[in-house]
């Protein structure tokens, strides 16, 4: 398994990472009805038997049952397994003690003495300035209960901003997870993309399959149920939208026997400085994830996809 680095000079992961949301979520993923712990570590189990050994969690996700989960399963295994969390601001968390103590409950959910990755999740940080929190994260690593830091849903000048707190400390920001498709592209043409080439930041794609969008299972005569089919994206006029899109992913993975997805996926792999989180609930989804990676499309095809999803610029 080949790995790319996490910034200029993070720690090396898979060029492709599991992303754990619905890992004990009921608000939004429904866990528990169709899926449980069972699908969740047959999951884990798959991900490391295809050589993939990084997870990306957040203390939010099921309310810290993700990160269980997690902790479980890595004691489970013999298997060396990167850990990439996030820190919540909230409007309480006021003193650099309180981001400790939130790192502090992390590693205990988690049962690690370390995390490779630790994100801050939002940028506001309501009643603590950017720069105590991150200089509290410069600490961190240096006292090495993590070994990076990252960001999640910053702006280009945030990031920037971000950057340049942490470069004082003699620490490079390594990450900035933001939502990246092609079916969302307003990374690029809001500037993060070319802001986060020039200063070695690199891109963590999350829903990078836009919510399942991208893997061409939804139509006017498959709508999807639970929490989407409220969104306009899933109804017939979205995905009337979006069939051209699919039509050409289908194209391209019928000459390399891949799926939409994997075409779609692929298409963020191809891309210097950009890693996608793929979401899984069960093995069969973390099998179809690693399909996305060991090949790549030509150029040709890469630049077909990025003509016809011009209007997610927007």
């Amino acid at each position: 398994m080949t790995t790319t680095t996490l910034g200029k000079n993070g720690p090396n992961v898979t060029p492709i990472i599991i992303g754990t949301w619905s890992w004990g979520d009921t608000k939004y993923w429904d866990y528990g009805n169709n899926y449980g712990e069972t699908e969740l570590e047959s999951a884990f189990k798959a991900a490391l038997e295809a050589g993939i050994n990084c997870f990306d969690t957040a203390e939010i996700y099921g309310q810290g049952l993700s990160e269980k989960f997690l902790g479980k399963f890595i004691h489970q295994t013999q298997q060396p397994v990167q850990i990439l969390t996030k820190y919540g601001p909230k409007l309480w968390r006021v003193s650099p003690q309180s981001i400790n103590n939130a790192l502090t409950a992390s590693l205990q959910r988690l049962m690690l003495p370390k995390i490779t990755l630790y994100q801050v999740h939002w940028p506001l940080t309501y009643l603590m300035s950017q720069k105590t929190l991150l200089n509290t994260l410069a600490s961190e690593v240096k006292q090495g209960r993590i070994e990076a830091v990252g960001v999640s849903k910053y702006s280009a000048e945030q990031m920037e901003k971000a950057y340049e707190i942490l470069a004082a400390r003699g620490i490079k920001l390594a990450t900035n997870q933001v939502r990246y498709s092609l079916l969302y592209r307003r990374t690029e043409s809001q500037g993060i993309l070319d802001k986060a080439r020039e200063l070695g930041i690199t891109i963590l794609a999350y829903s990078p399959l836009a919510k399942g969008l991208l893997t061409g299972k939804y139509t006017k005569e498959n709508l999807p149920t639970g929490a989407r089919k409220s969104n306009p994206r899933f109804q017939n006029k979205g995905l009337e939208k979006i069939e051209p899109v699919i039509s050409l992913l289908t194209k391209i993975g019928e000459k390399y026997g891949k799926t939409p997805a994997q075409v779609a996926l692929n298409w963020l792999v191809c891309q210097d400085n950009v890693i996608p989180i793929a979401g899984c609930k069960n093995a069969e989804q973390v099998r179809q994830n690693v399909g996305a990676i060991g090949w790549e499309m030509g150029e040709n095809e890469f630049n077909q996809l990025e003509q016809i999803t011009r209007p997610w610029l927007q």
